[in-house]
């Protein structure tokens, strides 16, 4: 348990180190919590900043969800493999589910992990606690967990997107398809990915809770369909 917490600590304190912040610095001291939306995540960036500052912001908040679950959840701070056993697991495609969850602990500790650094980037303790939404590091703890469960999240994300316009909306609906294709895996589901998904698509709801009051009031703005590769609609 002590392995735990103290992975959880370090997680978190890996995901209070903000992308858009740090580059930010590094570009002068911009702070992009002051422009735009008022948000340090990577779509902020994309439209006060421009492609190249969020290229650099994406990477940075992907990268380390990737390292809290890939990494540091892997490394053994006793002396033994992956937290506990001293025995390697045998290697499935690198997925998450290679060890049965009853007899090695790592599945577990990557979803605190991975919820550590998600809280880390929401609310930052070198950056007063105002940090970004999380979508970027959900991003990177699954690659981290399971990389094949990028494809449901990015493809509901995209689709949403082209249906909707809402980036915000297509964020949540991505977040929610990881829980929903875990509880739909091919043989069972997958409790410790399951359990990250509910609470992962749960914390983006809930940073996620403006664009929801905004889309009920009819003041969120959308983006033109495959907004990424074009020019901006509906302002903002």
């Amino acid at each position: 348990m002590t392995e735990w917490v103290i992975k959880a600590i370090l997680s978190y304190l890996l995901g209070s180190i903000v992308g858009g912040l740090v580059v930010g610095r590094l570009r002068g001291g911009v702070d992009i919590r002051r422009l735009g939306s008022g948000n340090a995540g990577g779509t902020n960036a994309l439209r006060t900043q421009g492609k190249s500052f969020a290229f650099w912001v994406l990477l940075i908040d992907i990268g380390k969800g990737w390292v809290a679950t890939r990494v540091l959840a892997r490394v053994s701070l006793s002396g033994d493999t992956l937290g506990g056993g001293g025995v390697d697991p045998p290697v499935v495609g690198g997925a998450l589910h290679e060890w049965p969850y009853g007899m090695q602990p790592y599945g577990w500790i990557a979803v605190a992990c991975g919820v550590a650094v998600m809280l880390g980037h929401i609310y930052p303790i070198w950056y007063g606690f105002r940090g970004g939404k999380g979508v970027a590091t959900l991003v990177g703890a699954v690659l981290g967990l399971d990389a094949w469960m990028l494809i449901p999240m990015l493809v509901t994300w995209l689709v949403a997107v082209v249906l909707f316009g809402f980036v915000g909306l297509a964020s949540m609906l991505g977040a929610l398809a990881l829980a929903v294709a875990a509880a739909a895996g091919p043989a069972s589901p997958d409790a410790p990915l399951l359990v990250f998904g509910v609470l992962g698509a749960a914390l983006i709801a809930y940073t996620h809770r403006s664009n929801i009051a905004r889309m009920r009031a009819g003041k969120e703005p959308r983006v033109r369909r495959l907004w990424l590769f074009g020019s901006r609609r509906g302002g903002a």
